[in-house]
């Protein structure tokens, strides 16, 4: 064991608290090697270049991954119904992107435990439970809308349908059962570069560059009236499709499968920029040209599904934008459902402490591969079964998503303001202060979303009443918290001690066994009580609504 000079202690060099051994060793990127040994400095550009390649992957494949599915329909909607008129959220969102992320990078790097296992030990049974629970049954839906969209691709393009689902999923159990880390990366790198096939479309569809400008960043509520409460919720679905929980799950298991150290957390960090820059590319460029294509046309404001989209590219630009729109809705859907099933995989190798690495053959892990190959052909089977409710089960994963995102931010925020955990590295005050912010944010429009659900028809008034309010009792909470540290600054920690470059470079998280338990304020414990009830209420309200749903299909 280790203790720098400020007293924090951390597992030495090369003893990580990592649960499968195969995620200790050389870094395998797809581009490139990072020896285990390799802790030279890095000395001019072609060094820095070279390791920055090396590392590169995590922050790509989650935030390409995002732009799924899912979220072609929701920003193409928002193009086809409103124009240009939201893209200011998508600059919104930017800072909570990455200051989520980071955080997860932070946690990945320096404890060499996943995201599930974490909440599990630091927060105990319920919570743990609850989010490998939650994260198996929001993933297996979100898995499903996967292959909606394959299948929605292939359909445009005169493709059958059955054989073309079982066929992507196969290509995405073989990518990621050769044993080969470095192979699985560069087969999703080659899919990250498929993305860009969007950016043809809008130099094809010639959209208004100077109304793109503005409303980029002149933020603007579209219609009125009657129209606010869909409005309202359309942008509610641009922030559940943009910031998903899968995305916290995925990308601290992927950084330590690639057995990322942070010696190398400034690398990851531009990684998750250029991620965030193609996602955010990507989700302009569908609003962009969906906007162009449908502007005085009989479908603009009619959206029906990414599907009639491609149609109508097709039909109101030309047959080749409305070509690489299927395809590239393919190539989107097939790297999500890469990314949410495992994502899912890796929280339950973690949980159960099974071996669960991509640097392991199926033979050697055979429970993490039976689990993603379990859930993507259940997944693709469900959506080639005649009468599916595929509908119903796109706007289910929505919404589940939107009411549990919260409580995933709360662990995450959590998780790194604990010593024992991140040490050197745990949250300064800006930053807790900033995603404290993002958490209030969510949870509002978590009760929004759910009453939206629960309550068909959900008036405007209503909406901005629930903001308001959640928006007032924020404030009022914030207040009291700065004159409670104000009053008691002992009680309060203030962030991560000062550490040389080098001390945080090979701090690492002891084994999980060695930890101290947290210890949780009455407050801390009081927000987990009303969470927890909350939770419960809510998405048992949802299901309930769901289930009605589906009965009355």
């Amino acid at each position: 064991m280790a203790t720098n000079a400020k007293g924090t202690t951390g597992a030495p060099p090369g003893r990580p608290a990592v649960l499968d051994q195969a995620h200790v060793g050389d870094i395998r990127g797809a581009l490139g090697t990072i020896r285990q040994g390799d802790v030279g400095a890095r000395r001019g550009l072609s060094a820095k270049v070279k390791t920055l390649v090396a590392i590169v992957g995590p922050g790509l494949i989650v935030m390409v991954g995002d732009n799924d599915a899912g979220a072609f329909g929701t920003y193409t909607q928002a193009g086809q119904n409103y124009g240009t008129a939201l893209l200011w959220t998508l600059l919104v969102l930017v800072p909570v992107l990455y200051v989520n992320q980071e955080m997860v990078v932070r946690l990945g790097a320096v404890t060499g435990v996943g995201h599930a296992r974490l909440i599990l030990e630091r927060f105990g049974r319920f919570w743990g439970a609850f989010s490998v629970i939650d994260l198996f049954l929001l993933n297996a839906l979100t898995i499903i809308t996967e292959f909606i969209g394959i299948s929605l691709g292939l359909s445009f393009l005169g493709l059958p349908k059955a054989p073309g689902v079982l066929l992507s999923a196969a290509v995405v159990i073989l990518a990621a059962s050769t044993g080969s880390f470095r192979r699985f990366e560069q087969v999703c790198l080659v899919l990250v570069a498929g993305s860009l096939l969007l950016v043809p479309i809008v130099v094809m569809a010639h959209p208004p560059l100077g109304q793109i400008g503005r409303d980029f960043v002149i933020p603007g509520i579209p219609g009125g009236g009657a129209e606010l409460s869909t409005v309202m919720l359309l942008i509610i679905a641009i922030v559940g499709t943009t910031v998903a929980p899968w995305q916290l799950f995925f990308q601290q298991s992927y950084i330590i499968d690639k057995r990322i150290t942070p010696r190398f957390i400034r690398y990851e960090k531009v990684d998750l920029w250029i991620g965030i820059v193609i996602v955010i590319i990507g989700a302009a460029a569908m609003m962009a040209f969906s906007t162009a294509a449908f502007a005085g046309q009989p479908g603009f404001g009619h959206f029906t599904d990414a599907g009639g989209v491609a149609a109508g590219l097709s039909s109101y630009v030309n047959k080749a934008a409305g070509v690489l729109f299927a395809l590239a809705l393919i190539d989107a859907s097939i790297i999500g459902a890469s990314a949410v099933g495992l994502s899912t995989a890796y929280a339950i190798g973690d949980v159960f402490g099974l071996r669960h690495s991509l640097h392991r053959s199926p033979r050697q892990a055979i429970g993490f591969y039976a689990i993603f190959t379990g859930l993507l052909l259940v997944a693709a089977v469900i959506v080639i079964i005649p009468g599916s409710p595929l509908g119903l089960l796109t706007e289910g994963v929505q919404t589940l998503a939107g009411v549990l995102l919260p409580s995933a931010t709360v662990f995450l925020l959590l998780l790194c303001n604990d010593r024992e955990v991140l040490g050197p590295w745990v949250n300064g005050r800006k930053l807790n202060i900033f995603t404290a912010a993002v958490i209030a944010l969510l949870v509002m429009l978590s009760l929004v979303l759910t009453a939206s659900v629960v309550f068909p028809g959900l008036p405007g008034d209503a909406i901005l009443g629930i903001l308001g309010g959640g928006t007032v009792l924020a404030i009022l909470a914030g207040v009291f918290l700065a004159l409670y540290r104000r009053l008691h600054p002992a009680a309060v920690t203030t962030g991560a001690t000062p550490h040389d470059r080098e001390q945080r470079a090979t701090w690492r998280m002891r084994p999980l066994t060695l930890l101290a338990r947290p210890k949780l304020s009455a407050g801390r414990r009081v927000g987990l009580m009303v969470l927890r009830a909350y939770l419960v209420l809510a998405v048992g309200m949802v299901v309930v609504r769901v289930v009605q749903l589906a009965v009355a299909h």
